[in-house]
């Protein structure tokens, strides 16, 4: 099972993402299903890892995040531009709900995260030609804040039309 934790995103902010998609040569665009906010990914688990997983994410606590779409970004793999982001707002925030799932899934034998974490949706990726950036956002983004009252384990498969993502198991936030 190749799994990733992340955040689910309300359907008006999807539909704000999607909105926004366009205007770039060479992207090929995240669809609704694909859209979520990545707090670690895992790769490859056995099925045995799997259920250690879900009982460790269960005991993560979490307090509903309002957060608000932020700056675009990119990533890079050797100099190229491979992904085309959206941050949110604040980052700390998400950063530090990270750093929980990170500590959790270690106590299970994942090993720890190395990378810097930075709170952001994928919204398109990039093969070898990547036309101006200049055209992204195709509409303004909205900034209006959101809450996410969870966060979700998730499996993807990886396809011959991209991944395809399915959810496994959500976690609820406490209630104030």
């Amino acid at each position: 099972m190749r799994l990733f934790v992340a955040l689910e995103l309300p359907p008006a902010v999807r539909d704000d993402l999607l909105g926004a998609m366009g205007g770039v040569a060479g992207a090929r665009w995240q669809t609704d299903e694909q859209l979520h906010l990545t707090l670690r990914f895992l790769g490859e688990v056995d099925r045995h890892m799997a259920r250690d997983i879900d009982a460790a994410l269960a005991g993560v606590n979490m307090a509903p995040l309002t957060l608000a779409l932020g700056q675009v970004g990119t990533f890079d793999r050797r100099g190229r531009i491979d992904t085309l982001w959206v941050g949110v707002t604040p980052q700390a925030e998400v950063a530090a709900l990270a750093r929980r799932v990170d500590a959790a899934l270690t106590r299970v034998g994942i090993p720890a995260e190395t990378r810097a974490f930075v709170g952001h949706v994928t919204v398109a990726r990039f093969g070898r030609d990547v036309g101006s950036l200049d055209g992204f956002p195709a509409r303004p983004l909205s900034t209006t804040p959101f809450t996410v009252a969870g966060f979700a384990l998730w499996e993807s498969q990886v396809t011959h039309h991209g991944s395809a993502y399915r959810i496994l198991a959500r976690y609820g936030a406490a209630r104030p």
